[in-house]
């Protein structure tokens, strides 16, 4: 009697797993928010380690005044080392002007998910900067502005950018966590316009006294 042997293998169907299909996954798209909109309170902690204040280039160790900051008008500046010259230009223009933001009543945040010191240090020494860091862990800030998400990452949408960063962004809040000014760099060509951001400032700086006076 002769066996025929199949040449094909055989499978039991029961013992195939299937590979998870990732080609539904909901698709958001990134949104920043805009001049109108009401945000969340930002958390910002005195944690000294997520804080880096440079003069001129050169580190200071001064002391952190969050009543300081969330009373007065706020200019928050988005920043990564990833957008390494555009990022840089922008950190030169907002130190250029941060004595007119302080002269008009505001002042001057800048947002990092930079988690070393010396690529940051060697930045502002190089270009002589005088501005204030605040370390951004795991970007919860950004997510607030809508700058940055999981669902949309950045090098999605510029060639050059491997890692999920927030975008080049800068808002202006006052006091009530009203945004009255924004500004993003969609296509990293836009510069902001400085008397444009200054005179937000000025506009929520003078309402915020009014109202303390009335």
């Amino acid at each position: 009697m002769l066996t025929t042997i199949s040449k094909y293998p055989f499978f039991d169907l029961s013992e195939i797993i299937p590979e998870p299909d990732f080609s539904h996954k909901p698709y958001k798209k990134l949104q920043p928010v805009k001049t109108g909109n009401l945000i969340p309170d930002i958390n910002l902690v005195t944690d000294f380690k997520r804080w880096k204040n440079f003069y001129n280039g050169a580190p200071t160790h001064g002391s952190i005044s969050l009543k300081h900051l969330y009373g007065k008008p706020l200019a928050i500046a988005f920043y990564s080392k990833h957008w390494q010259d555009r990022g840089i230009e922008q950190l030169k223009q907002l130190n250029a002007i941060q004595t007119e933001i302080k002269a008009n009543g505001g002042n001057l945040l800048i947002l990092t998910d930079e988690t070393g010191d010396e690529q940051l240090s060697k930045i502002t020494w190089e270009n002589n900067l005088s501005l204030n860091f605040y370390h951004d862990i795991n970007n919860e800030i950004a997510t607030q502005f809508r700058v940055y998400s999981e669902d949309d990452p950045t090098w999605n949408r510029f060639s050059g950018i491997n890692v999920n960063i927030p975008l080049l962004a800068i808002y202006v809040i006052d006091t009530e966590r009203h945004i009255i000014y924004d500004h993003i760099d969609r296509d990293l060509s836009a510069t902001f316009v400085a008397d444009d951001l200054i005179a937000s400032i000025y506009g929520a700086s003078l309402t915020n006294t009014r109202r303390k006076s009335a």
